[in-house]
């Protein structure tokens, strides 16, 4: 969440800068801001609202200032404002902050020369480095003291009009990365504002401090000692980052993910062969042999992507057993790990700051931690001990749709890669195998054949306000994941239950206010879930069943999709779940790829 860029070198700052801030909307914000020097003098501009409402300001003065500094935020500490929004000043520091700084009342209760006029933490921070920017001190170095008394998370970019040559940045818990150019230095939160300016990076390191000048940059711990800066390639292309014809980020991603999906499976599964190989887990066959127990951590969608991969996990390997937990809640629970654990680590961002803290806590404990991670160089896929990359390609929409589809086949394709070490019949594991080759084609077909078939029921529950989700075994995350969805871009208040559990307490709440939607696969469960849709039906609930059976079902709108997969039907009926919430958000006429109060990347609890 929020966003930062920056920017030294020969030519206009304002330019890089605004280009960046606009890129990076799509983490979530509420205002945005940026401030250039020039001749030794700061300009600032703020503004709440939308990237667009700053160009405004910025078209009635613009500066030539080749030095700069910008931030979108996403409120924390006091509410969306002009006086709250980033940069803060204090005296010639000026200062963009990601994170939330924990310590920041006791501090500004010992800044009583600061006249404080925003609700921020980050105004906080920004006095603190004033206080110790004396006329004998360098900017780096009221930086690191200052940071030094710092308890919290921060990502921070700091420019001073006394020493307008060079921008310093810092890292704790929240991302930052420097792109190296020819005669200029460029700084980002995220490598997509980095993308047509230079493909070098430097991805800093917690605890880390950069000196950035227009030749070059200097990096150093908080105790000023030198760090070697290992300079990265980004991987990401200019196309990723575009619409390329579709009305929203989110319906390309959706419509990508046939192809997005042949990438994390390309050169990984072999149907002839009936294997599965996977290179960068690290692990020797005896280490994969000796698994015993997988605990699953994420957060939201990739919290769901681990709860439907476990049901697979379950029948692929005999004998395993696995838990899936919120990274939110297992970071302060005492948990215990079973002897010959493994812990996947997902997250699309690889920045998420909860799932970080649990991949940290885990580590401590000696267990062998694999990052299942889009987002190459990100933190997480630099701290976990081996892993997969998913290789879904920038997810620009705040909602996750690719990576979900992408996450669940890379753990599929781990737990074949443990059954076939530990001997596993092939008669057992085939079927996974030609499932997984076979995915991406009938997801395509969903795409093409059924999307305007979808459009169109979406408009018939567009106008409600409310919605229960339901399925049975792997048709339960996908009902969750399906709820989410729906109430991240609609606003429509939205759960995911087991069907077996509507009796329980769910039922209850079943009448005209309310539509159902009911997943139902063609299987061993397909007559109990019936029995569930009957329920709702008896009290007149106004199902929406989506289902692979060609069998006529009780129900308002049905949407019977035609496919041959059978065990990874449930990822193929997710697709349609998207599409069915994308339409039902454009049809409420709601921001479909930047929804109200959410953030891409959550770096902060």
């Amino acid at each position: 969440m929020c966003g930062i860029v920056g920017y030294i070198g020969d030519t206009p700052a304002q330019d890089y800068l605004m280009n960046g801030l606009h890129r990076l909307e799509y983490r979530g914000y509420d205002s945005a801001g940026i401030v250039t020097i020039e001749n030794n003098t700061a300009t600032l501009h703020r503004a709440k609202g939308k990237v667009v409402e700053l160009d405004k300001l910025i078209s009635e003065k613009s500066s030539n200032g080749t030095v700069g500094i910008g931030h979108t935020r996403c409120a924390t500490h006091g509410e969306p404002s002009e006086v709250n929004a980033h940069p803060q000043q204090s005296g010639d520091i000026y200062l963009v902050h990601n994170g939330i700084i924990e310590n920041y009342r006791e501090l500004k209760a010992e800044l009583k020369s600061h006249e404080f006029v925003s609700e921020t933490d980050t105004e906080v921070l920004t006095a603190l480095i004033d206080s110790f920017y004396d006329a004998d001190t360098q900017l780096v170095d009221a930086v690191i003291q200052a940071l030094q008394l710092t308890v919290g998370t921060y990502g921070i970019a700091v420019i001073s009009s006394r020493e307008p040559d060079q921008i310093v940045v810092a890292r704790s818990g929240s991302p930052l990365i420097i792109g190296v150019g020819e005669g200029e230095t460029y700084i980002a939160s995220d490598a997509s504002a980095l993308i047509g300016h230079t493909d070098q990076a430097v991805y800093l390191n917690d605890g880390e401090v950069a000196v950035c000048r227009r030749d070059g940059i200097d990096v150093v711990d908080l105790a000023s000692r030198p760090v070697s800066a290992k300079v990265e390639t980004i991987e990401i292309d200019m196309q990723a980052i575009q619409k390329q014809g579709f009305d929203h980020f989110l319906l390309k991603e959706i419509s990508e993910q046939p192809r997005t999906l042949r990438s994390t499976l390309s050169g990984r599964i072999d149907v002839k062969s009936g294997l599965v190989k996977l290179g960068g887990l690290n692990m020797t066959d005896e280490e994969l042999r000796a698994i015993e127990h997988i605990t699953i951590i994420g957060c939201g969608t990739a919290y769901y992507a681990g709860l439907l991969a476990s049901y697979y996990l379950e029948h692929i390997v005999d004998g395993l057993t696995i838990d899936v937990a919120f990274a939110s809640e297992l970071r302060y629970r005492s948990f215990h790990l079973p002897k010959n654990t493994v812990a996947l680590v997902v997250s699309q961002s690889g920045e998420t700051a909860d799932t970080l803290a649990c991949l940290r806590e885990i580590k401590k404990r000696g267990v062998k931690t694999l990052g299942i991670i889009n987002a190459v160089g990100s933190t997480i896929a630099r701290e976990v001990d081996g892993g997969i990359y998913v290789h879904a390609g920038p997810e620009i929409s705040v909602a996750s749709t690719k990576a979900f589809t992408s996450q669940t086949a890379a753990m599929i394709m781990f737990g074949l890669v443990i059954a076939q070490t530990k001997g596993a019949d092939a008669k057992d594991t085939l079927p996974y195998i030609q499932e997984l080759a076979a995915l991406p084609a009938e997801i395509e077909k969903v795409i093409t054949n059924y999307q305007k078939q979808i459009a169109e029921i979406a408009t018939r529950y567009a106008d409600y306000n409310h919605a229960l989700y339901f399925g049975r075994d792997t048709l339960y995350p996908t009902a969750m994941e399906g709820a989410l969805k729906l109430k991240e871009i609609s606003y429509i208040q939205a759960e995911g239950y087991a069907a077996g559990e509507l009796k329980h307490g769910p039922i209850a709440l079943v009448d005209d206010s309310f539509f159902e939607v009911g997943l139902l696969i063609d299987n061993w469960l397909y007559d109990k879930t019936l029995s569930s849709l009957s329920e709702v039906n008896a009290r007149g609930g106004h199902i929406f069943a989506i289902t692979n059976s060609a069998k006529k079902i009780e129900a308002e709108t049905v949407l019977h999709i035609d496919t041959k997969l059978d065990l990874l039907a449930p990822l193929v009926l997710n697709v349609a779940q998207q599409l069915f919430a994308y339409y039902v958000a454009v049809a409420r006429g709601n921001d479909v790829d930047q929804p109200r109060n959410l953030a891409k990347s959550v770096t902060v609890e």
